[in-house]
């Protein structure tokens, strides 16, 4: 058409295609050649490729590959569309933009490193933890003393649930001591004061608990409080009688408590709730949520990137559709699910694409955030890959898997090339 001979224009393509050739089709050509032989380059035929299917680290990284490929890209395209919509609808829309956008500028190895901190299980470091025991201790405070248990010779015994009861009833006017033991001293309640024997008084059961232990070889008496043991404050107390709960209070500083008279002839009960262990957190980094907690921190990098190319194409829908829908009587909703959404579809094809295709080969989250612990359960093809050629040595099973991997990605491609042309002929 513009007369140029066909000699000059291979020329002109001829350094794109000598290109394309070294770093394309020959590491793809050598690779599947490669995959038919062994470690130590004897001819395997078909046996990386049934390794494949056979080994317990490669089929799990089959597994959670399938696992990132159907969450990871719907999640973030779905949080980008979110996103998205909502920044229309705010003042400071731009800004909100640039600070969910943000995390694109880092790399995934930075990103790895800085959820490997927010995963911690401890919750005074790891954010995620921190929240949780935050929330959790809002409505269900852990106890100031959890592994306590009866001291030698108590008169308490063990109720079932982690509950204790007095084995005998008690009376009004006899003071009951009942000696508890297994909290270290640093793990008392900051109010906690030195122990003291609770006075008889003839209108109500009292009594006192403790820590009857004294540091030392020898030091203390027994079932006695000593100068140098601590009340336990804040210890809850019930009456039982009957199996039903009639009185109930929490001892004082010192450890001494008063039940009212109701409670004579009761059994004394210390409430599982005493002794329940602090709440943790959740373990994000264990075998049944690192592939969770890894897919949540590519959300945090990758809903941005959603986000801004579902914005421009939102930029461009029609605003008299929209106002057309609102007058004919749809609802928000209405309009975003008939309207918004499907004259969208075309860019959520194209996030959606570019995301599956993105995780398929992700390494850099997967390698750095799980601990040696969960390594194995977090495992994919491309960590997998790595694996193979340079910890294992086995550079035919990598490159079975590097073909794996290729065969892959062609249908995504395909999909990808057929939308293009479709959109190229309107």
């Amino acid at each position: 058409m513009t007369g140029t001979r066909r000699a000059v224009a291979v020329l002109f393509l001829l350094p794109a295609l000598v290109l394309l050739g070294a770093l394309v089709l020959y590491p793809i050509g050598y690779s599947l050649f490669r995959s038919f032989f062994d470690s130590s380059g004897d001819f395997t035929a078909f046996g990386n490729y049934k390794t494949l299917f056979t080994d317990d680290s490669i089929l799990t990284a089959i597994k959670n590959n399938a696992i990132w490929v159907v969450v990871a890209p719907t999640v973030a395209t779905a949080l980008g569309l979110i996103f998205a919509v909502l920044t229309e609808r705010v003042r400071w829309g731009t800004a909100f933009k640039l600070v969910i956008f943000m995390p694109m500028a880092i790399s995934m190895l930075a990103a790895g490193i800085i959820f490997r901190l927010v995963y911690e299980s401890d919750p005074d470091r790891g954010v995620a933890n921190a929240v949780a025991v935050s929330v959790h201790d809002t409505f269900a405070e852990s106890s100031a003393f959890p592994q306590a248990h009866p001291a030698m010779d108590s008169p308490l015994k063990a109720a079932g649930g982690g509950a204790f009861i007095t084995k005998e009833p008690v009376r009004a006017g006899e003071p009951v001591a009942l000696a508890l033991t297994g909290v270290p001293p640093n793990r008392l309640p900051d109010d906690a004061k030195a122990a003291k024997p609770a006075q008889a008084d003839p209108d109500k059961v009292t009594g006192m608990s403790w820590q009857d232990f004294t540091r030392g070889k020898g030091r203390g008496k027994a079932n006695a409080p000593d100068p140098a043991e601590f009340g336990y404050a804040g210890i809850r107390i019930e009456a039982v009688k009957g199996g039903e709960v009639v009185a109930s209070t929490e001892a004082a500083a010192d450890g001494t408590f008063a039940l009212p008279k109701e409670a004579d002839g009761a059994h004394l009960r210390f409430p599982a709730s005493n002794f329940r262990e602090p709440y943790n957190g959740v373990d994000w980094l264990g075998p049944s949520l690192i592939t969770p907690a890894v897919i949540g921190s590519y959300l945090w990098m990758w809903a941005g990137f959603a986000m801004v190319l579902i914005a421009a194409g939102l930029a461009s829908v029609p605003r008299e559709l929209l106002e057309a829908a609102r007058v004919d009587g749809a609802n928000e909703w209405q309009v975003f699910r008939r309207v918004t959404v499907p004259l969208l579809a075309p860019v959520l094809a194209v996030v959606l694409v570019t995301l599956m295709i993105n995780v398929l080969k992700i390494f850099d989250l997967v390698f750095v955030i799980p601990p040696g612990s969960s390594k194995d359960d977090a495992n994919v093809l491309a960590l997998q890959l790595y694996n193979s050629a340079f910890g294992d040595r086995d550079a035919g099973v990598a490159s079975a898997i590097a073909m794996l991997l290729f065969l892959l990605v062609i249908p995504v491609m395909l999909f990808n090339i057929r939308r293009m042309r479709r959109e190229a002929r309107r």
